[in-house]
């Protein structure tokens, strides 16, 4: 079902995912989709962790920043397979065990880096704000003047820009000795 949902959002669009219209390619009525969801919302969170599913987590043996880096560089990749899908993780929280799973990576990666837990829990939002918001922008055709390699070096910027926060975070937190 919730992969019916996102190839239906990916071919026509994200208004397009409705139950009537995720049960008729299912071949079922819209009733038999209310054993697995209890609604639209319930779906749509369905669809936010399908995409989210196919970012591919970093080995947990590199260090911090790898890590960091590699989960952006899959959400990037992500947002190029779904254009139409991937502004729905700006619209909805991840509240699904499976899509909770990357906010959980960059959570243990800031506290392996030595932040204290608001902080941790500050820059995640922060991070994911700003890597969201360049990859829907690039999949949304923002940056079609652009080159690929423009954006690649932008992106890489972008992930300087990441690093210099976190690290500065670190600066400003007081170390009991």
């Amino acid at each position: 079902m919730l992969a019916a949902s996102l190839q239906l959002a990916d071919e026509q669009g994200l208004a397009a995912v409705t139950m009537q219209a995720v049960a008729d390619r299912l071949g079922v009525t819209p009733m038999a989709l209310y054993r697995h969801v209890a609604n639209k919302a319930d779906l749509l969170d369905g669809v936010v962790e399908s995409l989210l599913l196919e970012v591919p987590l970093p080995d947990p043996a590199d260090d911090w920043a790898t890590r960091l880096l590699a989960l952006s560089r899959g959400t990037r990749r992500a947002a190029s397979a779904h254009p139409e899908v991937f502004p729905l993780l700006l619209q909805r929280a991840a509240v699904t065990p499976g899509a909770r799973r990357a906010r959980d990576v960059v959570y243990g990666a800031l506290r392996e880096a030595g932040l204290g837990e608001d902080d941790v829990i500050q820059l995640e939002r922060l991070l994911a704000t700003a890597v969201l918001g360049f990859a829907a922008s690039e999949a949304g055709g923002r940056f079609a003047a652009h080159s690929a390699a423009q954006l690649d070096a932008d992106f890489a910027r972008l992930q300087e820009m990441l690093a210099g926060a976190v690290v500065a975070a670190l600066e400003a937190t007081p170390h009991v000795p």
